[in-house]
């Protein structure tokens, strides 16, 4: 497989899990993604761990500055601690363990995302300043067989505990056509190369 590499089996993600599922509230605490216009994310509920500050109120040209990370005042890569992540301190040994594993120099966007029976993350690319800046990684938290990560013309089914890098520069998407929720923690790490 060239888009997809896995780095462990079997995860103890059970903390976690069950952390969330005693706070369901957190996952309508920030609507963000669901609802980013012509955005992939619509048949999504989404925990955001840690996100960049949201910048609202641009032009057009601050904009473009922005995505090049030249607008006066803002890092598009710096990620801040949102609520959530300070109530889920269960993810914090998954993800400092991770931020090792790969020898990370810098914890980016934190986001759990929670894809039920019979939806999806449609077909999208992520940016290429994130791509290139940035290595995505997957925590799968919960998954049954029939979920599935497509990227490029590879796919691999998202189970329980699988710890994985894949490459989000390929058009990917996720279908769940297993029997419960498949839900995900997504991971940015910058690191050495």
């Amino acid at each position: 497989m060239q888009h997809f590499h896995f780095l462990a089996h079997g995860a103890d993600v059970n903390p976690l899990m069950l952390a969330i599922r005693r706070r369901p509230e957190l996952w309508q605490a920030d609507t963000f993604l669901r609802h980013y216009p012509q955005g992939p994310f619509g048949q999504t509920e989404t925990i955001m761990l840690r996100f960049p500050e949201k910048v609202e109120g641009l032009t057009e040209e601050q904009i473009e500055a922005y995505k090049q990370n030249q607008l006066a005042g803002h890092d598009q890569y710096e990620a801040v601690d949102y609520p959530a992540y300070a109530q889920l301190h269960e993810a914090r040994p998954l993800l400092m363990n991770l931020m090792a594993r790969v020898q990370g120099e810098r914890l980016g966007r934190v986001m759990i995302n929670k894809v039920a029976p019979g939806g999806r993350i449609f077909a999208h690319a992520d940016t290429p300043e994130q791509t290139r800046y940035y290595t995505r990684f997957h925590i799968v938290l919960h998954g049954l067989p029939g979920a599935v990560l497509k990227a490029g013309d590879e796919q691999i089914n998202m189970n329980t505990g699988d710890v994985f890098w894949f490459d989000n520069k390929q058009i990917h998407e996720v279908i769940n056509n297993s029997a419960d929720d498949r839900v995900s923690m997504v991971v940015d790490i910058r690191t050495s190369r």
